[in-house]
This record gives C-alpha cells, sequence and structure tokens, in this order.
C-alpha cells in the first residue's frame, strides 16, 4: 500500500512539480499557478460540455442540465481568479514579463476548444496552435457545436425544419430569424416547453458566465499592461474586447426583445 493514497492518486508529485519560474521574481509564481489552475478548470469545462452535448443529441436532457449548471459553476471560479491575478502590479509583471518569449494565452488549445465547442468557429485563429493542437480543435470544428446540437433537438421536436438537422458544422452560425421565432414560441409557453425553457436558460446562463469570465479577462489584462501588445506579439486588448462582444447563442439574447 501507497505510503500516501491521497497524494498518488491525485499525482501531486508531478503536479506540484510542474512550475517552472524562468527568473527569480516573486510574482511570477502566482502568475504561473493561476495559468496552470485554469487550464486544468478548462479541462474539466470540455469534459462537462462534450458530456451535456452527447446528451442532448440523445434528447436525454436532465443529465445535460446537470453538467450545464456545473459548468457554470467552474466558470464563476475562473472569474474570481482574475481577481487574484490582478494583485500582481504592472511593475510586479514587468519585471519578468520580458523573459516569457512568445509564450501566449493565443496557444491555450483548451480554451480554442470550449469557444468551439460553444460555437464560435474562426478558423484564421488555429495558427496559434501546434500541429497536434490544430488537429484536435479542426475535429471539433467539424462537429455539431453544444447550440448545434440544441438546434437538432429543436428540428427533431418538429420546431424547426430538416434543414437544420445537418449543415456543414464549420461555418459560424448566424442569428436565423426562423430560430428567434420558434425561442419565442417556447418562452411564451413554458409549460408546454419545459424542458426546452430549462435548457434555454441555462445556455444562457453559460454564455453570462463566460462574458463575465471574458470580461474580467480584459479588464485584468487592462490593469497590468493597458494597451500594449501581448507577448507573442498578439493584438491584446483589441482582441479581447471582440472577444467580450461575441454572442455564441444569438437567437437565445435576441428573443428577449421580442417578448
Amino acid at each position: 500500500m501507497s505510503e500516501n493514497p491521497y497524494a498518488e492518486y491525485l499525482a501531486l508529485g508531478p503536479l506540484l512539480s510542474q512550475q517552472h519560474p524562468v527568473s527569480r521574481e516573486h510574482d511570477e509564481v502566482l502568475f504561473i499557478v493561476i495559468h496552470q489552475a485554469t487550464e486544468l478548470w478548462m479541462k474539466l469545462v470540455l469534459h462537462e460540455v462534450g458530456y451535456a452535448r452527447d446528451r442532448i443529441e440523445a434528447d436525454d436532457l436532465g443529465p445535460a442540465f446537470k453538467a450545464l449548471a456545473r459548468v457554470s459553476r467552474i466558470q464563476h471560479v475562473l472569474i474570481e481568479s482574475w481577481q487574484v491575478l490582478s494583485t500582481m502590479t504592472p511593475t510586479d509583471y514587468l519585471e519578468f514579463r520580458h523573459m516569457l518569449g512568445n509564450a501566449s494565452g493565443f496557444q491555450s488549445e483548451q480554451y480554442r476548444a470550449i469557444e468551439f465547442m460553444f460555437g464560435r468557429r474562426p478558423a484564421g485563429y488555429l495558427g496559434q496552435l501546434d500541429e497536434a493542437g490544430r488537429t484536435r480543435v479542426e475535429g471539433i470544428r467539424h462537429a455539431p457545436s453544444l447550440y448545434d446540437e440544441t438546434l437538432r433537438l429543436l428540428a427533431r421536436r418538429g420546431l424547426l425544419g430538416a434543414a437544420w438537422l445537418e449543415r456543414d458544422w464549420t461555418r459560424q452560425h448566424e442569428l436565423t430569424e426562423e430560430v428567434v421565432a420558434v425561442w419565442e414560441t417556447v418562452y411564451r409557453d413554458p409549460t408546454r416547453y419545459w424542458d426546452l425553457y430549462e435548457l434555454a436558460e441555462k445556455l444562457v446562463d453559460l454564455e453570462h458566465a463566460f462574458s463575465r469570465w471574458r470580461y474580467e479577462h480584459y479588464r485584468t489584462v487592462h490593469r497590468i499592461i493597458g494597451g500594449k501588445r501581448g507577448t507573442g506579439g498578439t493584438e491584446g486588448l483589441a482582441y479581447l474586447r471582440k472577444a467580450v462582444d461575441f454572442v455564441f447563442f444569438p437567437e437565445l439574447w435576441e428573443v428577449r426583445s421580442r417578448l
């Protein structure tokens, strides 16, 4: 039997030995731990969203609701993590920023995978990933997103036409009046369409939390480096501002103006 089964089960030895600062600056450990913890949480987000998408495809919505609610809670943890990182001042960061080289959050395969899983599909951003990462994320890009599966469910229920069952999944979904009208029907009669109504609200919760996460990222970057370009020559604030404004599930937000 292991001397410490807890540490062995969680692989704490390898996990806690993966922080390798490239400087002697005190705040670099904070920077590393926040980003590593974020990647672990994003791994769980992908695990849960993939499961929810599969359950929606199977018209088994109860487990999907649970998984999506869990993702929203995870996102609140991620939002708070920016508050911790914001305790690092511009002066603190500048002490080691120049030693990061071309390392950039743009190279986070899991962040890009989450965007693609939710439904944002800009192929141009894959160039920041390595070959293996591009292959994995391209696999997600060629499959239905979480929202695509939701729209397929509406089609199977007879609320949307059969054309919604199959399409070119690599194309970005755009706001469509036909879909807005279906969600308006659902929202005007929630008793009749209760499970679809609940699914819609779970998706809105998800996007609301994701938008707050992106906004806190934007504000934290603004607080620490201002308008300078990001590491690796990335756009920095300009890109983050566009990410804040993006809407994954446009009809679910538009329908609020129609009720």
